[in-house]
């Protein structure tokens, strides 16, 4: 007696859509074509388009510290709502996750929590390259994560020296925030009070592709491998494009669909993000790289802030914006609107996150793979509202745009925990197993 099955859906399988029959037992996919046992549970995806579960490897779920912003149930919540059944959370948390006792920690927070499965960043510091020496086999660890310039939280490796020794030392994919705090000191007497509009003049595209050739440099001097976090700059996207192999990197949803000023005139502090929505000539060279498939991942740098902060009085609001719901929907309507093709962006959500970071089982529907599925309706129309957000801060910066193409059906292990926006089941989520 097979679980469930899902028939009569457009599949993804082997890089074109297919229409094949999907059976699922105990978690796996069974098998991929005609079945004749009997199911439990059948899914008519007529009219649908059957994706492989689709991975957010950039959110920050504020847990532990700021459980008022957002936590590990509400944001998996969100991902669920968005398709997403995989996340990579991040470590600036209160305290940081920078040694094994706080990421044991980050794990028993998880368990029975957490809609989506989920994995998680190691904080790098100036001081835990031991730790960082030995985390191939950490239950749960996707990679480590290196703040080259401040943010939000206390995780700062700004010193060259210390950025080398995090290189030197490391037995992970090391994920980089990239801005150069030597310059973001320097800059801070371009910031004008109460005008957001001097945030990318702050945070320059010169103090982010000063800290990206800084980390590429020594990515390669020790053959380890990096992926740079939201590119921002057209300087870096025709730099990195020079520079592949053991160097990737992703672009945000957000990067790809608003830009300065508009953003900052319409949205204010809203708007706000590190490193920084940039002017459209940038916004341009983004897309150059997305087409021509020289970005590897696209991550929605889930950011979450209580409104009651983001009103402050610039720059005392807080950098960051949430995404993890509006990731696949954003990119959904680029793809429809043309910009990109489905292939690439399962390309970016599914296939390269398990090529990059090793993840096990995920990624393809493949016989044996995990049962993990985002089925989405290509034709059906939405309008993102903020009380349909299921993130704790209870706003989009997407609030009021009208997208074509949105997930329907979120599976995770061959049990369906999104239909229709509504979440469903309890939370059984499990630790990404990684085999590199």
């Amino acid at each position: 007696m097979l679980d469930l099955i899902i028939k009569n859906g457009k599949c993804y399988v082997d890089g074109q859509l297919k229409e094949v029959e999907i059976s699922i037992k105990d978690g796996k996919i069974h098998n991929i074509g005609q079945s004749n046992d009997e199911s439990k549970n059948t899914i008519d995806a007529k009219g649908l388009t059957v994706l492989p579960g689709c991975i957010d490897t950039q959110t920050h779920f504020r847990e532990p510290g700021s459980t008022d912003t957002e936590d590990l149930n509400s944001g998996s919540r969100a991902a669920v709502a968005g398709g997403i059944t995989a996340v990579f959370e991040m470590p600036n948390t209160n305290p940081p996750t920078s040694n094994k006792k706080e990421f044991q920690k980050k794990l028993d927070l998880a368990k029975n929590r957490m809609y989506c499965n989920y994995a998680f960043y190691f904080g790098a510091t100036a001081n835990n390259v031991d730790d960082l020496a030995d985390l191939k086999n950490l239950e749960g660890c996707c990679g480590i994560k290196l703040f080259a310039g401040s943010s939000t939280g206390n995780l700062l490796v700004a010193d060259e020296k210390d950025i080398e020794k995090v290189f030197q030392n490391s037995s992970k994919v090391v994920a980089v925030h990239s801005e150069d705090e030597e310059i973001l000191n320097k800059n801070k007497r371009l910031i004008k009070k109460g005008d957001v509009h001097s945030h990318p003049i702050w945070r320059s595209d010169e103090c982010a592709i000063s800290s990206t050739r800084r980390i590429v440099k020594i990515a390669e001097r020790y053959n380890k491998k990096a992926h740079v976090l939201h590119i921002t700059t057209k300087q870096e996207i025709d730099f990195l494009s020079q520079h592949k192999g053991n160097i990737t990197f992703e672009i945000t949803p957000q990067h790809l669909t608003i830009y300065a000023p508009d953003c900052y005139d319409k949205l204010g502090s809203y708007a706000q993000m590190n490193p920084p929505i940039r002017d459209k000539s940038h916004y341009d060279r983004l897309w150059y790289a997305v087409k021509n498939n020289f970005n590897d991942t696209i991550g929605s740098d889930h950011a979450p802030h209580l409104k009651i902060n983001k009103d402050k009085e610039y720059p005392n609001s807080p950098s960051g914006m949430p995404g993890v719901q509006t990731l696949m929907p954003v990119m959904l309507n680029h793809v429809n609107d043309g910009k990109l093709s489905l292939n690439q962006l399962i390309n970016y959500v599914c296939e390269n996150p398990v090529k990059i970071f090793g993840i096990k089982n995920k990624g393809f529907i493949k016989k044996g793979f995990d049962a993990d599925f985002t089925i989405v309706d290509m034709n059906k129309k939405i309008e993102i509202k903020n009380e349909n957000i299921e993130s704790k801060c209870g706003w989009s910066p997407f609030n009021g745009f009208k997208f074509k193409g949105c997930p329907v059906l979120t599976i995770i292990a061959g049990k369906i925990k999104m239909k229709d926006g509504e979440i469903l089941g309890e939370p059984e989520g499990t630790p990404l197993i990684f085999e590199n």
